[in-house]
Order: structure tokens, then sequence, then C-alpha cells
């Protein structure tokens, strides 16, 4: 052992106290102890302690009512933390996602290196910044004279980002910069405008407004000290193109589904007085397949009152489409069933029902309005998808055109054609 000092600390009568130690090991103390050594138990030998352990001894120290696991989760958390923040931010656009290494740059320039893969990005005045870092999410004021490295450091040491990520279950988030066409990038003049309702054209008295009106119709109307001149309006670039029609998102119903429901149809025009009959298709979320149900059903030659099954009211499945029979008649949509198909949904009629391919028109209704769409938007149909074995093509071949060898007779009076493989 080295040499000691003379010097006696006094304790004092009172016991150490062992909470002091934060970790729940017990440590002798003697009296020779010099104050930048300490003594361990099992070696009694003298130890220099570091500058470090010394700081964090301090610390510890000073939290006198600190636990234990406490002070585990303050280390844990300030690993966490020293863990994200090494992270590079993350570019996301339009499905695309990129780390970004070198963070010295300023979102404006970021936007020039993108824009080569997203062109929308080209005109720096038509893009704005966001940031988002757990839950915080922040505009970026000036693009072209912030970094990025910058902005992702300012939201770090924040107090609202800190008592955030104190809350969070997430300890290692993902700081994401994310840029975004702004709704000014149609240029719009200052003298133009669209409107909804005419109130509102009104109220911002533009030279020229655009505004849509009961008919269906969208009108400009320019205002002059002459009157108000007011027109149908024709390819106006202040509006998008839109098409009516029905874009699906959910699979089309598969072909074998179509041909069960055919042969439910079929079986009540011929064994049943030639009546309709109404299937209902349903989405099930959670298998995720078309499932048909048959509801409880009065039905007639011409006429059918059902009652939707309650085993698919509920959020579980997405009614798709009604689809009823007629029987032997053409298929068409009468206005009874104007009167019933107001909900927003698919619907189809199968007629003509004795013939090898029957007759299918479907529509939907938005809101009661209808629209008739090609069935195949939304069915599986025969002939769909190249059923065929390949084989079957294999074997057709071509004939050359005025080829001699193919205006051959044989005896039974057919052509004999010399064929080459197409």
């Amino acid at each position: 052992m080295s040499e000691t000092n003379n010097d006696q600390i006094d304790l004092g009568s009172e016991p150490v106290n062992e909470d002091f130690d934060p970790f729940g090991s017990e440590t002798d103390i003697g009296n020779d102890t010099s104050a930048d050594m300490t003594v361990h138990e099992e070696t009694k030998t003298e130890t220099p302690v570091s500058e470090e352990t010394k700081t964090e001894t301090s610390s510890l120290t000073d939290l006198k009512d600190v636990s234990t696991a406490e002070v585990v989760d303050i280390k844990e958390a300030e690993k966490s933390q020293q863990s994200f923040v090494e992270k590079p931010p993350v570019f996301e656009y339009a499905g695309a996602t990129e780390n970004i290494d070198d963070t010295s740059k300023t979102f404006d320039e970021l936007r020039i290196e993108k824009a080569a893969d997203f062109p929308e990005l080209e005109d720096g005045k038509r893009v704005s910044w966001t940031v988002e870092y757990g839950k915080i999410v922040k505009a970026v004021a000036d693009p072209k004279g912030t970094s990025i490295g910058k902005m992702k450091a300012d939201i770090e040491t924040s107090k609202e980002f800190l008592d955030s990520f104190k809350r969070a279950r997430d300890k290692n988030p993902a700081c994401k910069v994310k840029p975004r066409v702004t709704a000014q990038s149609k240029g719009v003049p200052v003298y133009k405008d669209v409107f909804t309702n005419m109130d509102d054209v009104v109220a911002a008295g533009k030279v020229i407004s655009i505004v849509p009106a009961k008919d269906g119709n969208v009108y400009e109307i320019r205002n002059t000290k002459m009157g108000q001149f007011i027109t149908p309006v024709v390819g106006c670039e202040l509006l998008s193109d839109v098409r009516a029609g029905f874009i699906p998102a959910l699979p089309r119903i598969p072909s074998d589904l179509l041909m069960k429901i055919i042969a439910f149809f079929r079986y009540f025009m011929r064994h049943g007085a030639d009546n309709e009959v109404l299937l209902n298709i349903y989405w099930d979320k959670r298998k995720r397949e078309f499932v048909v149900d048959a509801p409880e059903q009065c039905v007639t030659k011409v006429s059918v009152d059902s009652r939707i099954s309650e085993d698919y009211e509920n959020s579980r499945y997405i009614h798709f489409m009604d689809i009823h029979s007629h029987n032997s008649m053409k298929a068409f949509f009468s206005s009874i069933d104007d009167n019933d198909e107001k909900a927003t949904r698919l619907y189809t009629v199968i007629g003509s029902l004795y013939k090898t391919m029957p007759e299918i028109k479907t529509r939907f209704s938005n809101g009661g309005k209808f629209w008739s769409i090609d069935p195949e938007e939304v069915f599986e149909l025969l002939g769909a998808g190249n059923p065929f074995p390949d084989e079957w093509r294999e074997k057709v071949r071509f004939r050359e055109p005025h080829s001699d060898s193919a205006d051959k007779i044989g005896d039974d009076g057919h052509e004999v054609l010399s064929v080459q493989a197409g």
C-alpha cells in the first residue's frame, strides 16, 4: 500500500449511509483515504480516480433521491439520444426514400439534385419543405439559406422535441425531409380565380371568375364597366382534366365466382317460372376476397323484394355490388332499378340467360347519379387473362398469302393446306 496521509478525516459517529452508492455495492472507507484515491474492498489497494469518474460520481451524489433503476433509465435515454442524433436525415418523396449523407447542403440544393428524377421540383418557387422528426413537424422558412444539418440539430436541441422524446415509445425516430409542390404552382393571376358559388364570386370582385352551376356546367364570368358577361367554359386551364368513370381499388371479381352466379340465375329461370333473383357481393377485408350472399327475398318474373343480411352489416365487409337477373329478358336497368339503386356502389344485371353467353350490363351509382361502365372493369369475364393452354396456340400455323401449295382440294371437297409455321 502506498504512503497514506496522516491527517485523519472525522466521519462522525453516525454510520455511513449506504444509499449514497447508486450501484448498491458496499465500500469500506477507512480513516486513511486521500481525496484522489478510492479503496477496493477485495484487494485493499488504492487506485487513482480519473477525472471522468469523479465527475460522474459527483453528479450521481447530487441526486440523493435517484434510485438505481432511474439512473439506468437516464443512461439508456442518453444512449438512445446519441444513437438517433448520429442517424442521417432521410429524403422522402413520391414513394422514394434515401439517406442524406451530406447534411451541409441546403434544402434548395437538395431540390435541384432531385429535380432530375422528379421534374415537378424544378421550379423552386413552387416547392415548400417540411421536416418531420418524431412527433415534431417544422416548415422550412428559408430553403435556400438553411442547411439540412442545422435544421435537424435545431429540432434535436429544442425543448419541444426533448419533451416529446421523453414521452415517445420510439427512442430512435427518423428525421424525414419532405418536399411538397404547393397549391400556388398554377400561377393563377391576381385578377382571376376559381370559386364554388356566386356569393364568393361577388365577395372577391375578380375581373374573371370561374364557377360551377347547378345545371352541371362550369361558367366564366367577366366583370366590366359595361356589365357582367357569362359564358360556359370549355378547356379552362385552371380546371383539372376529370373524366366520369370508376377507378377500382379492389381486384376484379373472379370468373369462377361469376359462373356460379350465372348458374344460380339460370336455375330460377328454368325451375321457377322465369323469375328474377338477387345476390349481393361483398369484399371481405380480413380474408381479402369477394364473398357472395343470397339475402332473404320474395321474387316474381319482374321484381325482387329483399332484405340485406345482418351477417354482413359490420366493418369487416364492404358492400361492393348488387347483381340481379333478368331471366329470359334482355339485360337493362329499369325505372324500378333506378329508384332502388341509389346507394354509392356497383350494380349489375344479367339477362338473356337462355343464351350460351348471357348479356351483362354494369353501372355504378354515385350518390344516386348513374354511370354505365364496361363489365370487364370489375369482372374477370370469360376469355380474360389468356386461359387456354399454350400448347393449343403452338399447334396453329399461318398460311403464306398467294401460296401455290395452299390451293389443293381433298377428296371430300375441302381445301388442303400446306402451311409453314408462323
